[in-house]
């Protein structure tokens, strides 16, 4: 592997009850984190981005896609997402340079039969920092029921001058999704005007 990657993390929660109810079926998120060298670090400002990205971004997708899929099955995924977290000595860019190309989208929206663009988030952290991977459902982008986060934590990472990149999946929504889905609500919206006018 021609990739530096100090370390790679993988966290499974599977939720059983929410709300004091048993769910209909378990929610199990897998999240894979790749703690790797920020590439720009010490370069001072970095006017071009492009080199470090195509060197490094789909071939880190690939290695942490496999490994989620591993953990779990792409027939099985239902809400998928990234996040990206530099440390300190770095710029939110460093971050986003990461994640926000089709070279390391591509490889997990495919490998999972995924259409939609993945939700994210893209931050500036200490070691150990609290982590949020925002996700949606892979396909259906207003299906509210699989608006989820997965939060996590890496003792002593992102390092002053790394990058955490991380991709998230669940198998299921939220275990008691009550609330309507964004096209119900437009709809809901619409004719609430049309009776106004």
């Amino acid at each position: 592997m021609a990739l530096e990657i100090r370390k790679i993390c993988t966290f499974l929660e599977e939720t059983l009850v929410e709300g004091g109810r048993v769910a209909p079926r378990p929610v199990n998120i897998v999240v894979v984190a790749a703690i790797i060298p920020n590439p720009w670090a010490g370069r001072g400002f970095v006017e071009d981005l492009r080199p470090e990205i195509i060197r490094i971004a789909g071939e880190l997708s690939h290695e942490m896609t496999d490994r989620l899929l591993r953990q779990m099955p792409g027939e099985k995924i239902e809400a998928c997402g990234k996040a990206a977290a530099v440390g300190v000595n770095g710029e939110i860019e460093h971050a986003s340079a990461m994640i926000h190309t089709l070279r390391f989208g591509n490889p997990f929206r495919e490998a999972i039969g995924g259409t939609n663009y993945l939700e994210f988030a893209n931050t500036r952290n200490a070691p150990g920092a609290l982590l949020s991977l925002p996700m949606m459902h892979k396909s259906e982008s207003g299906k509210r029921s699989h608006f989820l986060t997965a939060n996590f934590q890496i003792a002593d990472a992102p390092g002053p001058d790394e990058i955490i990149v991380a991709i998230g999946a669940s198998d299921n929504g939220r275990a008691h999704a009550r609330i309507a889905d964004r096209f119900q609500d437009i709809a809901e919206m619409e004719a609430e005007k049309a009776k106004l006018a």
